[in-house]
């Protein structure tokens, strides 16, 4: 499948019923087009499963509540229509994107409390999200944009509004020859890529960024398992960015991403090692299990 996102055969499920592909269209006056009422999930199906779909339903559904609204479906409803769109496209290695939002009603400004709560379902075919990086290790910038205090935002949802940043930061980026960018957080402190979790590997230990400003990805929890029935020690713990030069290993962990090995963030390098490699791997054997 290639093209424009919006012109495409296929089956989109929508509001409790598979619709054309492009007939799966909102009015211009959706809330969630104002003013970022929406939130979503990012999940990929391998061999004709979707790996812990349920998990990503389950946040799905508790992004919304952080965001004040309640999606008219459950998660094992949700589950359910991932598997009717994936059938009903001939699919058994896709992407899948839910996203579920305020719809158009009888408010048209902040308050939204009378406007319908919709939800969507789409996928597509779609290769490694850093293309060769996969083998050589990702260039990534340094965003001059910070993650915001959880004070001010809720930062645990998956919510589309905390990714305005990460859009400006990756074009940034990308304009440099970079593959993406990492964010310091309102302290000054490592935090994530655009879409993605990091690690570091010092003197055969692991250590990570602690998500108390920024998601959780439910990547990057599989991948702490995986060092963890390794016997390997992870530190979760806040990492100043003077500590990447001391660090000999890195890759970034995210649905999309899945274990990305990271050569160089701004002037600090690192090789690809062989634990990343023995993660990479191991992720990949998991998820097709």
């Amino acid at each position: 499948m290639a093209g424009s996102y919006d012109d495409r055969d296929g089956k989109i499920w929508m509001d409790g019923k598979l619709v054309e592909w492009r007939d799966a269209n909102v009015h211009i006056l959706t809330h969630g087009l104002h003013y970022a009422s929406s939130v979503f999930e990012g999940e990929r199906c391998y061999n004709g499963k979707i790996f812990r779909g349920h998990d990503h339903s389950v946040r799905l559904r508790r992004s919304a509540a952080l965001l004040d609204f309640e999606i008219p479906f459950t998660a094992e409803e949700i589950d359910a229509a991932k598997e009717e769109m994936l059938k009903a496209n001939g699919w058994r290695d896709a992407y899948v994107r839910c996203v579920a939002w305020r719809g158009t009603g009888e408010d048209m400004g902040v308050s939204a409390k009378r406007n319908p709560v919709r939800l969507a379902i789409a996928g597509w075919e779609w290769g490694n999200y850093y293309g060769d990086a996969k083998m050589k290790g990702a260039k990534l910038d340094i965003a001059k944009w910070k993650r915001p205090s959880p004070e001010t935002i809720p930062t645990s949802a998956k919510a589309a509004g905390l990714y305005m940043i990460c859009t400006m930061s990756k074009h940034a980026a990308e304009a440099k020859g970079y593959s993406d960018a990492l964010f310091m957080d309102y302290r000054g402190l490592v935090a994530e890529a655009t879409g993605a979790n990091i690690f570091f590997v010092k003197d055969g230990e692991v250590h990570t960024p602690l998500p108390d400003c920024f998601l959780d990805g439910l990547t990057r929890q599989t991948v702490i398992g995986m060092l963890k029935d390794r016997q390997i020690k992870v530190h979760e713990r806040h990492i100043e960015p003077a500590e990447m030069e001391g660090f000999q290993q890195c890759w970034l962990t995210g649905t999309a991403a899945e274990v990305t090995p990271v050569g160089q963030i701004g002037d600090y390098n690192f090789e690809v090692g062989a634990l990343t490699r023995e993660i990479s791997e191991g992720y990949e054997k998991l998820v097709r299990s």
